[in-house]
């Protein structure tokens, strides 16, 4: 994160799940695990983010089929409904002091999000934080909109949606790929590590 002018930013956009959500996938892992008899430890190794999962937050496929995928890779054998009971534990709260941010630099700047999430997810996510989430003056979810992070159409897409060029982006995600990839098409960027990361990265326009 360089030095950030308050006069070179048109618009702030935010990831959720890391930035303005506390997520925790052990949480999926073990709901799986004793619905499997299986370790949390072993899903946890056998789980990858791989193709499936990433035609999944497209919306390439439903959920239904992702989860067909997870019996082959992960070798359990549990009913659709056990899978989403553990997919949606995902997610543990509200990021501390996040929405105290959000609000006052919301009174400065335009305010978006962009989730690579699910179908599943986000009748979860949209009602369990209604109230943070509607600081956002939009949220851009992946499967949505069939692009997601860090692939370089889905900053395209939401730059000419929002009418703000990439480079007046300032833009806030917890996943480096994510980071980086923003950074190519010449976004600037806050990697989120903890929540002190965006209160700096905030620091020009809270003033």
């Amino acid at each position: 994160m360089g030095n950030i002018s308050s006069n070179s930013v048109d618009a702030l956009l935010f990831d959720l799940g890391g930035v303005v959500i506390e997520i925790d996938f052990d949480r999926v892992f073990s709901h799986w695990a004793l619905s499997s008899n299986q370790s949390l430890e072993i899903l946890r190794s056998r789980f990858a983010f791989d193709s499936n999962y990433e035609r999944h937050e497209r919306g390439e496929i439903d959920a239904l089929e992702y989860f067909a995928s997870l019996r082959k890779s992960m070798g359990i054998n549990i009913t659709d409904e056990e899978f989403i009971a553990g997919w949606n534990s995902l997610y543990v709260g509200e990021m501390p002091g996040v929405s105290t941010l959000l609000s006052t630099v919301g009174e400065k700047l335009p305010i978006y999000a962009f989730t690579n999430s699910n179908f599943t997810h986000q009748l979860v996510w949209s009602k369990m934080f209604k109230r943070v989430l509607s600081l956002f003056q939009e949220v851009f979810v992946s499967s949505e909109i069939g692009k997601r992070k860090p692939e370089p159409a889905a900053f395209h897409a939401i730059s000419n949606d929002i009418g703000v060029k990439l480079e007046k982006i300032l833009f806030f995600d917890d996943s480096l790929d994510n980071i980086e990839g923003a950074e190519k098409v010449g976004i600037q960027t806050v990697h989120v590590t903890s929540p002190r990361d965006i209160q700096l990265g905030l620091k020009a326009f809270l003033v």
